[in-house]
């Protein structure tokens, strides 16, 4: 693949990663929040939310790779009408903007807690929209391999299974600072919320896995009865690229099943001793790769009708 291509690898995975990653974050700190009061669940999410944002912008600035010239990327804006390309870039920003505000908001504690609720729920919504947009563009009929149901379920099944993992790592890694710090005050505390968020994260991977393991082989059956271009795609996925489709359903089965699996029955008993930690970020790492492999198999296979005059 080309330098633009893998600008565009980066970019959808970092960024459906971010979106993911605020989504299931919002959802346990509405847990942590019901079960332990505000004060405990910031201490559990805040610092997780404020690592979105780098995220959020070196996928941005991959994206400029693809556009050619970086300087003329404003010009994409134009036809906000009628182009999902330009969509995803409002959306970008708009989601980017709005979690901005929404993390100053939550790090110096401005407004009252419906306030920002309000723009925590407005920044998931865009982000819930921009994932959207990214899955439209391409919905092309001229590229069977893409334009099938498949997408937009493997974009937003991408956003959620790396999001939820990465926010199951970054809590690992508060709940270690907290240690550090010898908080023990509210160690105990942070340590059962850590558990719960975990089991719940898990079973969230596993059913997403599930859908992963469901779709794939609809999609190439798909493909496989589709025009001659759609049999090619499918064909470069187990010829080709074979040895590569095999790599990235193992690295996900392992990291969100095995690994999800074992996490699971570790924390059963919801005591934050001899915690896990390697499982939780070995179960990011496996996926993260998979995922990273998924989508530039992605791009690389495609094949598409060639229209001619």
């Amino acid at each position: 693949m080309q330098t633009a291509e893998w600008a565009l690898v980066i970019y959808t995975i970092l960024i459906q990663m971010a979106v993911g990653a605020f989504l299931i974050l919002g959802a346990m700190h509405v847990l942590a929040y019901r079960k332990a009061g505000a004060e405990e669940a910031d201490r559990l999410s805040d610092r997780a939310l404020y690592a979105i944002g780098p995220v959020v912008v070196i996928g941005v600035l991959a994206s400029m790779l693809h556009l050619g010239n970086p300087l003329n990327s404003y010009k994409v804006l134009a036809n906000i009408g009628t182009s999902w390309l330009s969509r995803e870039i409002a959306m970008t920003i708009l989601f980017g903007g709005l979690g901005a505000v929404f993390a100053l908001l939550q790090w110096r504690k401005i407004g009252s807690f419906a306030v920002r609720t309000v723009v925590a729920v407005l920044t998931a919504i865009a982000g819930i929209g921009l994932v959207f947009s990214m899955s439209q563009i391409y919905m092309l009929p001229t590229q069977p391999a893409w334009n099938t149901f498949g997408t937009p379920v493997q974009f937003f099944t991408t956003a959620l299974l790396l999001g939820s993992l990465a926010v199951g790592a970054a809590l690992v890694a508060n709940y270690a600072y907290l240690r550090s710090r010898g908080e023990g005050a509210c160690l105990e505390t942070q340590g059962e919320l850590l558990c719960t968020s975990i089991r719940w994260i898990v079973i969230l991977a596993v059913a997403l896995l599930g859908v992963e393991l469901i779709v794939f082989p609809i999609t190439i059956a798909y493909l496989a009865a589709g025009p001659v271009e759609a049999v090619q795609s499918a064909a470069k996925l187990f010829g080709e690229f074979g040895v590569l489709t095999v790599l990235r359903v193992l690295l996900v089965f392992v990291g969100a099943g095995v690994f999800g699996l074992f996490l699971y029955r570790r924390l059963r008993d919801n005591s934050p001793e001899n915690f896990p930690a390697a499982l939780v970020y070995g179960a990011f790492a496996l996926v993260l790769i998979g995922e990273v492999v998924g989508r530039f198999l992605f791009y690389a296979t495609h094949v598409g009708i060639n229209i001619g005059v």
